[in-house]
């Protein structure tokens, strides 16, 4: 028996029920079902439904057929055969087109001639697309002449048919070591219910290759919907809630969505507070302040905050705190001093990085929680990754890195970002340290990656923001505006659902907050 190592191709149907009583009803009130109470009525022809110029919808932009068609092939991806049945019996409109018809007859029946005329007979192909259809059919053509013996036959599908697609030489040398080989195992034909498996695959191949009208795209009606519910969202401006959306009404979040009140007010700290950032699970809040200290608060279940730990250890101000990603320890950076690592739940100082002479501007945790990256004001001291022990790394110095204003890591680990010389974006690729620079036109005063790792924002001061792509295919950023910056560092953040809210602070006593997509401002009190 021959063994061929074929592709596998998975069948999915995945159970899409919303909606789907929605679109039947929908068929009734064009006309398409009439009230018979049985599937028995003689269907109407085929070909006047199929060059019929009805349309059908509210503003008549929709082709009744068209729409008829997807939806039987919907019902029958979700496996209501007979209803799927019934409906191409009634509207006279089958799924799968009469050229996609004959080619099953064909396939099936190992008429590859036939097969092959009907493939060619397609006008909506071009030649690249023809090619990339009709190899899988060369292709078990040839192994089924070889399962029958036909050497010669086979010889030839891939001298004349398969080398007339101007594939590359790779392809068409693997079949033939695939034709060797078999030769020379001599381990007898496949059965013949694995050819027709393999015909069956092969059918499914072609009704993914092969173009509308064709064929209908796989789950065509799904992504029709997915679409205007997707677009519903995206143009949704306080859109912030994971719920499914419903298909009765169009799709509209109210105000509610955005935290607009003032629930607590934190007054342990003795002076100006610097920073604050959530821990990632959501469960810790740390603060740091120009009073020389830095709190760890714990967050309850009525989403009060309550003091855990206060930090003191710093001599100077604490300008920034970094979470660990498993949110075991945190880093406070003292201005103009050293670095501390803590552990969240003891409060106790674990490890202080370097001396007094020691200057961070900021740090980032890579996602294993056992690397740290630090970025210096000192030129000398440049960029360093490090462990939890102090002990480094890996180092970036010398004239090409000049004073780190800010830095982050990805939450992928894969690339370092950093601030340098108040106008300079320094994106490093870690894998293969490919670096690329962008250069604002404005001092720049913070830096935030968005969860996902696909973007990043920079905070100037010119009262912008602007949101970047991590992978460089924008040649211009996003930009932002509404909050008021002048004087102070003003910080921004991703937030809300899918990170498509930008949060910021503001000079004039209110947190400015944008949707991502929209470019929409709304100020808080």
């Amino acid at each position: 028996m021959y063994i061929v190592n074929f592709e596998r191709i998975d069948f999915y149907f995945p159970i899409w029920l919303l909606g789907i009583c929605y679109f039947w009803n929908l068929l009734r009130n064009f006309g398409v079902l009439g009230s018979s109470k049985g599937c028995s009525r003689i269907s109407r022809n085929f070909t006047l439904m199929e060059n019929s110029s009805t349309m059908i919808g509210p503003r008549g932009l929709i082709k009744k057929y068209e729409f008829v068609r997807v939806v039987v092939q919907c019902l029958y991806s979700l496996g209501y055969q007979k209803s799927a049945s019934c409906l191409e019996s009634e509207s006279g409109v089958s799924y799968k087109s009469k050229g996609f018809e004959r080619l099953e007859v064909q396939i099936l029946n190992g008429d590859w001639d036939g097969c092959i005329d009907t493939l060619i007979a397609i006008t909506d192909l071009n030649d690249e697309r023809r090619a990339s259809v009709l190899f899988p059919v060369f292709k078990q053509c040839f192994l089924e002449y070889l399962n029958r013996g036909d050497d010669s036959l086979a010889l030839n599908v891939l001298r004349k048919r398969v080398s007339s697609l101007q594939m590359s030489k790779d392809t068409i040398h693997n079949l033939a070591s695939s034709m060797l080989c078999l030769e020379g195992m001599n381990l007898g034909k496949i059965d013949e219910g694995v050819v027709l498996e393999l015909r069956k695959r092969l059918l499914v191949e072609l009704e993914r290759l092969l173009p509308p009208p064709e064929v209908v795209p796989e789950r065509r009606l799904e992504h029709l919907v997915e679409t205007v519910v997707t677009s519903q969202i995206d143009s949704c401006l306080y859109h912030n809630s994971s719920v499914a959306i419903s298909l009765y009404e169009d799709h509209c979040c109210g105000r509610d969505q955005i935290p607009t009140e003032t629930v607590q007010i934190l007054t342990e700290h003795k002076n100006e507070v610097w920073f604050v950032q959530f821990s990632n699970n959501g469960e810790y809040l740390a603060s740091s302040s120009s009073d020389c200290s830095a709190i760890i608060w714990k967050v309850l279940e009525d989403s009060k905050l309550t003091l855990k730990h206060t930090l003191r250890s710093h001599q100077n101000p604490v300008s920034f705190v970094a979470w660990s990603p498993d949110d075991t320890k945190l880093l406070t950076c003292g201005n103009a001093e050293v670095l501390k690592l803590w552990d969240v739940e003891t409060g106790i100082c674990k490890h202080t990085f370097g001396d007094h002479g020691f200057i961070v501007s900021s740090c980032a945790w890579f996602p294993d929680s056992k690397r740290l990256v630090c970025g210096s004001s000192d030129t000398e001291k440049g960029i360093f990754m490090c462990d939890c022990d102090g002990n480094e790394i890996k180092a970036w110095r010398g004239t090409r890195i000049p004073k780190v204003l800010d830095l982050a890591v990805t939450p992928d680990g894969e690339n370092l970002i950093s601030v340098l010389s108040d106008k300079d974006i320094r994106i490093l690729n870690l894998g293969t340290y490919a670096e690329r620079v962008i250069s604002e036109e404005h001092p720049i005063t913070s830096l935030s990656v968005s969860v996902d790792c696909k973007n990043f924002i920079v905070n100037l001061n010119s009262q912008e923001i602007h949101m970047w792509d991590v992978a460089g295919k924008w040649e211009k950023p996003f930009k932002y505006t509404g909050h008021s910056q002048n004087k102070y560092v003003i910080r921004s953040c991703f937030g809300g659902l899918d990170s498509t809210f930008i949060a910021s602070g503001s000079e004039n006593s209110q947190t400015a907050n944008l949707k991502c997509q929209s470019n929409l401002t709304f100020g808080l009190e």
